[in-house]
């Protein structure tokens, strides 16, 4: 097999034919050492130059951003100083229409002397103030009396029979207990056993059975106005 020339060996390393071809020829073909030093050296030199010329990019970009800060930042300070100055004026335009307001002022209350002087012929003031009213007594407030209780002509009583329902019925505060016994006998069902069994009344808080004598008391007396629950049971005989 034939030994390949120094080209062809470049070639085959992967290196462009008309760079080998440069290479060779400015190395003065010294062979393949000196043609891949010089190449290896090119690479690296264009490598050098782009970085290079990423550097002066950068810088350049870095110089603008720069720039266009302190442009921005003038610019601010020029709104600012055109603000400032505009309220300055403001101000100054302010305090000249106050102090024209405050002549205006004092020029209509000396042409209100003026006019009063002329009127009252000089004695500005001078006219007598009315005599001061001396306070009378005060009136005393009448005293309030307590209140006084409150007095019950009717009473309202609720009686709820051994079945579950109830009578309403409205009595006067000194009718007598028995006449609320009396209404339940005469209206209560068949379920107690019929007119003829009497009834016993119980009050339902606090817990209380009415007696014989009760009956004949007013119900005013025994606090059951001006309303109140009354049980029915049936009244044991004996």
């Amino acid at each position: 097999m034939a030994e390949l020339t120094a080209l062809e060996s470049l070639i085959e390393m992967g290196f462009p034919k008309g760079r080998a071809e440069k290479a060779l020829a400015l190395t003065g073909n010294q062979g393949i050492e000196a043609a891949m030093d010089w190449m290896l050296e090119l690479v690296a030199q264009k490598q050098r130059e782009r970085e290079e010329g990423e550097e002066r990019e950068a810088l350049e970009r870095e110089r603008q951003r720069r720039r266009q800060g302190q442009e921005l930042t003038a610019a601010r300070q020029r709104l600012q100083e055109d603000e400032m100055r505009r309220a300055a004026e403001e101000r100054r335009r302010e305090k000249a229409e106050e102090l024209e307001a405050r002549q205006r002022v004092r020029e209509k209350i000396e042409r209100d002397k003026a006019e009063r002087a002329k009127k009252y012929g000089g004695n500005v003031g001078s006219q007598p103030s009315p005599p001061a009213t001396e306070p009378g007594p005060v009136p005393s407030s009448p005293s309030r009396e307590p209140p006084t209780k409150r007095e019950y002509d009717q009473c309202r009583i609720q009686v709820r029979l051994p079945d579950g329902t109830s009578l309403t019925q409205t009595f006067r505060a000194r009718e007598q207990l028995a006449a609320v016994r009396l209404y339940v006998e005469l209206h209560r069902g068949e379920e107690l056993g019929g007119a003829q069994d009497p009834v016993q009344l119980l009050s339902g808080f606090p817990r209380r059975a009415f007696s014989e004598a009760d009956m004949e008391r007013p119900l005013q007396e025994l606090g059951l106005v001006p309303s109140a629950v009354l049980i029915v049971a049936k009244k044991c005989p004996g």
